[in-house]
């Protein structure tokens, strides 16, 4: 039983092995993108606050923050982890 179960979950590891390896390269794309347009964002949202229009300030800096490396990188980040700890899981079941 316990060899049918290693011989189920080995196309798994082969799937999780070669998408965690796609997102790692998007995400390291898409974070230089992203970090660019949050500072974008957040030089706009403080000229609001000069130009005396603080409630779209204040939008501005709320997706700059989303779109920092504490929002939904972070987010990002921990998916691809928690896909990459499956994956090692996997692995261990296998060989064990």
């Amino acid at each position: 039983m316990r060899l049918l179960l290693k011989l189920i979950a080995a196309p798994f590891v082969v799937l999780l092995t070669v998408l965690v390896a796609v997102l790692l390269f998007l995400f390291s794309l898409s974070s230089f993108l992203l970090t660019v347009a949050s500072v974008i964002m957040a030089l706009l949202g403080v000229g609001l606050f000069f130009i005396s229009y603080p409630v779209g300030g204040v939008i501005y800096l709320g997706i700059a923050f989303l779109l920092s490396p504490y929002g939904l990188q972070a987010v990002t980040g921990v998916v691809i982890t928690g896909l990459d700890s499956l994956n090692l899981s996997l692995r261990q079941f296998i060989t064990s």
